[in-house]
């Protein structure tokens, strides 16, 4: 099933993507390394300029160091496989991140009154995002194939910052209303996903 940012503008990322991650290979830099650097800029930009109310500055550092998600998973593909611990590591990182850029949405927008019901959008898109990763993971442990969505991780940031400049502008309905749009797209993501894995659990007719 498509996602929001399909097989052509993914090809097209790919074409900065792949030649930064063969350079940080060749200087030494691991995509364990990168994992955690990426990690900790989100956590900068989101903390440090989001939370504060710095919608533009948190939105554009948290989207650039998002982007490692792709990148270090590329490292490791060059490279020839990532192992066991690397997996585990960015689907961590991935998470501590994911709580960090809804928690500072949640404190930015209650100090602002809450407008347009955004708190309760954050925290519905956060549990609606754990659910996302935790339906390919569980389904993959099972043998399942759930590898399937609209919204998968980068879509999700990518919409919240999207929201994050908007309001930034001076447009107060921006940042809630791309928190709405991520919870529904959440939402069905794991239906997709779901749909997905039973159908791949079908037995074929003999």
């Amino acid at each position: 099933m498509a996602k929001i940012f399909g097989t052509s503008a993914r090809a097209v990322f790919s074409h900065v993507i792949d030649p930064t991650a063969r350079f940080l290979l060749r200087i030494g830099v691991s995509p364990n390394a990168v994992t955690v650097a990426g990690t900790v800029g989100v956590l900068f930009g989101a903390l440090v300029f989001g939370a504060r109310g710095h919608l533009v500055a948190g939105a554009l550092i948290v989207t650039f160091f998002a982007l490692t998600d792709a990148l270090d998973g590329t490292m490791a593909r060059i490279r020839g496989g990532g192992g066991k611990f690397g997996a585990l590591l960015d689907s961590s990182m991935d998470r501590i991140a994911d709580g960090a850029v809804f928690g500072a949405v949640v404190y930015y927008l209650a100090g602002q009154d809450n407008p347009y019901a955004g708190v309760q959008a954050a925290l519905l898109a956060l549990v609606l995002g754990q659910v996302v990763s935790y339906v390919k993971a569980r389904a993959q442990s099972l043998g399942l194939n759930a590898d399937v969505g609209i919204a998968e991780r980068l879509e999700r940031l990518l919409i919240v910052g999207a929201g994050g400049l908007i309001s930034g502008a001076g447009f107060e309905w921006g940042l809630p209303a791309a928190l709405w749009l991520l919870a529904a797209l959440s939402a069905v993501t794991v239906l997709q996903r779901l749909i997905h894995a039973a159908r791949s659990d079908e037995v074929p007719a003999p």
